[in-house]
């Protein structure tokens, strides 16, 4: 499995990406516009640097740099999407996507959905959890934990088959929508997780 790191320019878990990093999982660093800021400060000098550097405020040099206009109809990290995707990755692990501004978040998460139904395996990195995209028919494994907050959300108008198993509250075979709060906050109680979907695409907030 080939797995690209994207670095963008919001709240980066540096130490997250440290440890990744230190067992070699990325065959690809890509710094999102003002995520280079974030790498320079960690000392790790990516693979390529690509958006059109407004967050930033320069074009770095010295590595290889996909420069775009500010005047697009794709933000700096659906860009960095596409171009993982067609560079080969099977998975992206992506730092800097969440918090800040929530109308970048919201769309990270929109665009992680879509990229998931296009067969990509997408985890976003916050600062206490990873977000896993799961599409159906699949299913997210985690070994026993004693303690920590689990939430399910649907990224359809309904994904059918959701279920939980694992967790306080398991779920069986449910039909999970976007119009409801239903998901929200369930608990690890010391047994490996399985959390899994039949047919659309849910996202697993889960503890790191």
């Amino acid at each position: 499995m080939k797995t690209f790191a994207l670095v963008g320019a919001s709240d980066f878990n540096a130490e997250e990406f440290a440890r990744l990093d230190a067992q070699d999982a990325f065959g690809c660093v890509i710094a999102v516009d003002g995520g280079f800021a974030s790498l320079e400060e960690a000392g790790r000098k990516p693979d390529m640097a690509l958006g059109d550097f407004d967050s930033l405020g320069y074009v770095p040099r010295g590595i290889r740099t996909v420069r775009f206009s500010s005047h697009k109809d794709k933000s700096d990290m659906e860009l960095a999407l596409e171009r993982a995707k067609s560079d080969g990755a099977d998975e992206v692990i992506v730092f800097g996507a969440l918090g800040r501004r929530l109308d970048h978040t919201l769309a990270n998460l929109q665009l992680f959905a879509r990229f998931s139904e296009a067969g990509l395996r997408v985890t976003a990195i916050g600062e206490a959890e990873a977000i896993v995209f799961v599409t159906g028919p699949d299913a997210f494994e985690a070994p026993a934990r004693e303690i920590g907050t689990v939430s399910v959300f649907a990224m359809n108008d309904a994904c059918e088959g959701v279920f939980e198993r694992g967790l306080e509250w398991e779920l069986d075979d449910v039909t999970l929508t976007n119009r409801t709060s239903w998901g929200l906050s369930n608990q690890l109680i010391g047994e490996a997780v399985m959390i899994g979907v039949e047919r659309g695409t849910i996202a697993i907030f889960y503890p790191l």
